[in-house]
């Protein structure tokens, strides 16, 4: 998926740019590139201490957030039959994502793409139905 490359890309880019990339961040990707839980995760274990790691964190979220927003809002309100239905709008906060990524397998977590398992975990808690 060309997007979410050049998501990855744009992510580590932005830490490499900001002087927050180690090694092991470096080599965090998935080996197609997207953004790994691995990645995720440290930039949920930072945020809190080093205000770009915050920043960057919150623009990879606010993207997947709105992104899964929108996507839903539409599938909804299109003509005809709705291709989803949410019981809530959908939401996320950082405690939501760690909960979601924390539940996947340690040992994985360097080639698991983080933004489908997050998106999931939204449209789950958002209590949405999609059509067959």
């Amino acid at each position: 998926m060309p997007l979410l490359r050049t998501a990855s890309a744009f992510f580590i880019s932005i830490a490499f740019a900001l002087g927050l990339a180690t090694a092991s961040m470096a080599a965090a990707s998935t080996a197609k590139g997207q953004i790994s839980v691995t990645q995720v995760m440290a930039m949920l274990d930072q945020a809190s201490s080093n205000p770009t790691a915050s920043q960057v964190l919150t623009a990879y979220l606010a993207g997947v957030g709105e992104t899964a927003a929108i996507i839903m809002d539409f599938a909804a309100k299109t003509d005809g039959s709705p291709l989803a239905a949410c019981g809530t709008r959908i939401a996320l906060d950082d405690k939501a994502v760690r909960r979601a990524l924390e539940a996947q397998p340690k040992g994985r977590w360097q080639q698991m793409a983080a933004t489908p398992l997050i998106v999931r975990d939204m449209i789950k808690h958002a209590g949405c139905a999609l059509a067959d």
